[in-house]
């Protein structure tokens, strides 16, 4: 149990105490990785990966063939339209939108999901659309010109707060650069900005200001949604559909910040599902004369099961539909 642990880690072994929760110590990952980091014991990395191995085991190895098909000896997830708020499609029985692939432990586990004899898998996926919705419906020039002279935009963003050079990027700048991206589209604020990159929250807040004193048409825009939210009581994407968000004119402090970071990323994420979800109905009508058949959607991006044969023909006219949708 995580009190053995603590136990075990900062009475036994003596090692420093991180962090205090109420019923003892923290031994979350945080916790390991910066113990690991200190590189005094072996014990904080084994467990680590035995946590990840446990993960992948329960949630995965052990589960997904229980969910195989007697007939098809196929998984087939169910779909859910309207389960997330935003729109986004979600899925379960297994949730197969969530198959690791950031370590290689769990691509292995990806490794399970294959093609159909002579067929293979197919993944298309839009470019980081929410930063393009973002940066087209707050129309700001130096975001709208890095993505028209195609250049990467978590590096771009780097480029601007730390005022380096682009070619001078470092890779953990472009790291910290990609989490304030999607941090403050998302509301996020300069306490969990600096939670995760593990930087103090002073710091943090002077990335903030420099990012929206550089994208101030961002800082523009994400005001004007939550001023549009509390004077209309909900928020929309580009197509029109409305989320209500009653909690924006709360008198608690803390339940209408939260409503403000829904009120911000609504039309943001919003959009993106309802751009997909179109795609995914040509791309459908487009598919009725093939074989090929689309498997999957995970968010941004669909998979699909096509015969090699219709490779060349097929592949150029998703990514039409896709891009043009």
């Amino acid at each position: 149990s995580p009190k053995q642990v603590g136990e075990f880690l900062f009475g036994k072994l003596g090692l420093p105490v991180i962090r205090k929760t109420k019923t003892g110590y923290s031994t979350d990952v945080d916790v390991l990785e910066e113990l690991r980091g200190m590189n005094i014991s072996d014990i904080p990395g084994l467990l680590l990966n035995f946590r990840e191995v446990d993960k992948l085991l329960s949630t995965y190895v052990m589960a997904l063939p229980t969910f195989l098909n007697p007939q098809s000896h196929r998984i087939h997830p169910h779909f859910h339209l309207t389960k997330a708020a935003t729109g986004r499609l979600a899925c379960d029985q297994p949730n197969v939108q969530n198959i690791p692939v950031r370590t290689l432990k769990g691509r292995k586990i990806r490794q399970a999901f294959v093609a159909e004899k002579g067929h293979i898998l197919l993944a298309v996926d839009y470019s980081q659309i929410e930063l393009r919705l973002l940066a087209h419906l707050a129309e700001d020039p130096v975001m709208l010109e890095a993505f028209n002279k195609d250049l990467d935009i978590h590096q771009q963003t780097a480029s601007e707060i730390f005022q380096v050079p682009l070619e001078d990027v470092t890779k953990d700048q472009r790291s910290a650069a990609k989490a304030i991206n999607f941090g403050l589209m998302y509301g996020q604020s300069s306490f969990g900005l600096s939670q995760q990159l593990k930087i103090p929250r002073h710091e943090a807040q002077q990335y903030i200001d420099f990012y929206f004193k550089r994208f101030y048409r961002v800082k523009q825009y994400l005001e004007e949604l939550k001023a549009l939210a509390l004077e209309k009581g909900y928020s929309e994407t580009m197509l029109g559909r409305k989320r209500w968000i009653p909690a924006i004119r709360s008198s608690n402090k803390m339940e209408k910040a939260a409503a403000e970071r829904v009120a911000i990323n609504t039309p943001i994420q919003g959009s993106a599902a309802d751009i997909i979800k179109l795609s995914m109905i040509q791309v459908d009508s487009l598919l009725k004369d093939y074989k090929c058949k689309m498997l999957l959607q995970v968010h941004d991006e669909l998979i699909f099961e096509m015969p090699l044969n219709e490779i060349d023909h097929l592949t150029p006219q998703i990514i039409d539909i896709m891009q043009k949708v």
